[in-house]
């Protein structure tokens, strides 16, 4: 595969799909849901909300009514956004009530726009980004919808289970056979989830935390040179993570911090890889290679 700057991945055919180990094809089977705030009232519901209406409207002042339908109106809507905050599944922040609460404060100064590449840094070490060596192919497509912040997950565009092995067995390989470089094990960032760490890191992560890969949607969240972050963005593989924003507030990860699509064909899981070397190349200041081939 040519992975000049021009090259678009493109729907086709002859694309090779993930497969198992006996050559068959399996079927995604992820799914995250988020869903809409809606209310469904059956007649006898209906007929208790209006008897209930009519009272207050003649028992009680007009502005209390108003407070009181807006405060139910406002937790339908908080029980409806923490039920799409549980259902992303397992992430950095605990799944409770005080979770929920502590990612809607950092939500205030979450990155607006997460396309936005890192702003230049003349002072970063390594000084360039490893793409640049060799560009990515453009991703085929729209991107997938991503929400939330901790954990951030996509929603639709789900790659396959077993490109998810595929990608676990490459990164599992690399921690047995540079056991003095790297190590594998549960994600510093996400305390859930597969990581691969540097054992000698010469950016500061978590732990060395080079990337993780989630096993809800298959994506990933990875550090990457700012150089390599904005490759990554404009051509389509992923995307800013919504703390890396510019603020006085401490956030918990780093500014380089960038989430990966799941790869959805042999093709880009091919790129996603390329994309883990690079993230290799920022945290470690060494060139890292994955052996792609063995493992799909």
């Amino acid at each position: 595969m040519s992975t000049t700057q021009t090259e678009i991945l493109t729907d086709s055919p002859t694309v090779d799909v993930c497969t198992n180990r006996d050559g068959d094809h399996l079927a995604v089977n992820v799914l995250i849901r988020q869903d809409p705030l809606s209310l469904t009232l059956d007649g006898s519901a209906i007929f208790a909300i209006s008897a209930l209406l009519i009272s207050g409207i003649h028992l009680l002042e007009p502005s209390v009514v108003a407070v009181l339908v807006g405060l139910a109106t406002v937790l339908l809507f908080i029980h409806n956004d923490y039920q799409n905050y549980l259902k992303l599944g397992p992430g950095g922040t605990p799944a409770t009530f005080p979770g929920y609460v502590r990612i809607n404060w950092l939500k205030l100064w979450a990155c607006r726009d997460p396309f936005n590449p890192l702003p230049a840094d003349p002072d970063v070490q390594p000084a360039a980004g490893i793409l640049r060596n060799k560009p990515l192919p453009h991703r085929c497509g729209l991107r997938p919808k991503v929400v939330g912040i901790a954990p951030q997950r996509q929603v639709d565009q789900f790659g396959s289970r077993e490109c998810y092995l595929a990608l676990r067995r490459i990164l599992e390989n690399l921690g047995s056979t540079n056991s003095e470089e790297v190590g594998i094990g549960t994600s510093c960032f996400e305390k859930h989830g597969l990581g691969l760490f540097s054992r000698y890191p010469f950016n500061n992560t978590c732990q060395g935390e080079i990337c993780h890969v989630h096993s809800s949607d298959y994506s990933m969240h990875l550090n990457l040179h700012p150089e390599d972050v904005k490759e990554v963005i404009e051509k389509g593989w992923g995307e800013r993570h919504p703390l890396t924003s510019q603020c006085l507030l401490k956030m918990p990860v780093p500014k380089q911090f960038t989430m990966v699509y799941a790869p959805r064909s042999v093709d880009e899981l091919k790129v996603v890889c390329q994309i883990i070397e690079a993230a290799g190349w920022w945290v470690s200041a060494k060139e890292m290679k994955l052996d792609v081939a063995a493992e799909i």
